[in-house]
C-alpha cells in the first residue's frame, strides 16, 4: 500500500458538517465517476477527509481522485471491497478518525444522505438501507428471495429490524472502527453481511436508515450476479443453521465469521 496523494486535514468552520469523519471510496476502475463523487462528498461534508482506496485499478482512477482533492491509498493489486475497506479502517485508526463512512465510487450513493446516517447516534454501525421505503431500487429472482431471507435471519440475530444487510453504504464509529481495522472480513460480499455478525458478536449496536439509490451511469459493476446469488445462498444457509443451533443451545453464530 502507498499513499499517492496526501492533503492536510481541513476541518473547515466549526459548523461545517463532517469534522472528524473519514469518508472512504473503495474504487476499482472508476476513472469516469470518481472525481464527480468526490466533488459531491466535499460539497455535502465539507469538513470530512475523503480517502479513495484504489483497489488495483488499471485506469486513471488514482490520478483523477488525487486531482479532485482526495487522499489516495493505492493497493498493489486487487483485494476486493473487503480488503480495501480493511486498509481504510487501518488508515482511520492510524490517523485518529473515530467515524468512517463508506460510499461507492460509482455515484450510486448520494453523499447528501451521510448526515442522516450520522444522526443515528445510538449505534456503532448504521446502514443506509435501500429496501426501507425510499426510492425504487429493487432486485429480482433468486437473489431477491435470498436477500429477504438473509435480512430476516440477521434481524433476528441482531435484535433490530434490518432490511438491507448487503448495503455498502454505511457509517461505522467508535469501537467498531478499531474492530474492523483488525478483523474486517475480506471474502467476496463478506464485508457487508459477515461484518454485521462480527459487530453484533462484539456487543456493538446496529441500526439502519432508509436511503434512495441512484443508477450507475458509468463503468461496470464489480459484483457478478451469479456469484452474488451463490454467496447469498451459502450465507443464508449458514445463518439459518446458526439460528437452529441457537435454539438448541449449541452456539449462536455461523462458522464463516
Amino acid at each position: 500500500m502507498s499513499v499517492a496523494h496526501q492533503l492536510p486535514l481541513d476541518l473547515g468552520t466549526p459548523d461545517a458538517f463532517g469534522a472528524g469523519i473519514l469518508i472512504v471510496l473503495p474504487a476499482l476502475n472508476e476513472q469516469d465517476s470518481v472525481a464527480q463523487v468526490i466533488a459531491e462528498v466535499r460539497a455535502a461534508c465539507p469538513a470530512a477527509r475523503v480517502l479513495v482506496v484504489d483497489d488495483g485499478s488499471t485506469d486513471f482512477t488514482a490520478r483523477r481522485a488525487a486531482h479532485a482533492g482526495a487522499v489516495v491509498l493505492r493497493l498493489p493489486f486487487n483485494l476486493g471491497v473487503g480488503g480495501a475497506m480493511r486498509a481504510a479502517y487501518r488508515y482511520a485508526v492510524e490517523n485518529g478518525f473515530e467515524t468512517v463512512v463508506q460510499v461507492d465510487a460509482d455515484g450510486q450513493h448520494d453523499p447528501r444522505e451521510v448526515a442522516a446516517l450520522a444522526a443515528v447516534s445510538e449505534a456503532e454501525v448504521v446502514i443506509g438501507a435501500r429496501f426501507a421505503g425510499r426510492g425504487d431500487y429493487e432486485v429480482r429472482g433468486p437473489r431477491r428471495w435470498a436477500m429477504r431471507l438473509l435480512a430476516g435471519a440477521l434481524s433476528r440475530i441482531s435484535g433490530t429490524r434490518l432490511t438491507d444487510p448487503t448495503s455498502g453504504f454505511r457509517l461505522v464509529r467508535g469501537p467498531a472502527v478499531a474492530l474492523f481495522a483488525e478483523r474486517y472480513p475480506e471474502e467476496y460480499l463478506g464485508d457487508t453481511v459477515e461484518a454485521l455478525v462480527l459487530a453484533h458478536r462484539a456487543g456493538l449496536r446496529i441500526s439502519q436508515v432508509p436511503v434512495a439509490m441512484r443508477p450507475r451511469t458509468t463503468g461496470v459493476a464489480s459484483t457478478n450476479p451469479i456469484r452474488s446469488a451463490v454467496y447469498l445462498g451459502r450465507v443464508v444457509a449458514a445463518v439459518g443453521l446458526a439460528l437452529v443451533r441457537r435454539e438448541r443451545g449449541e452456539g449462536s453464530w455461523p462458522a464463516f465469521v
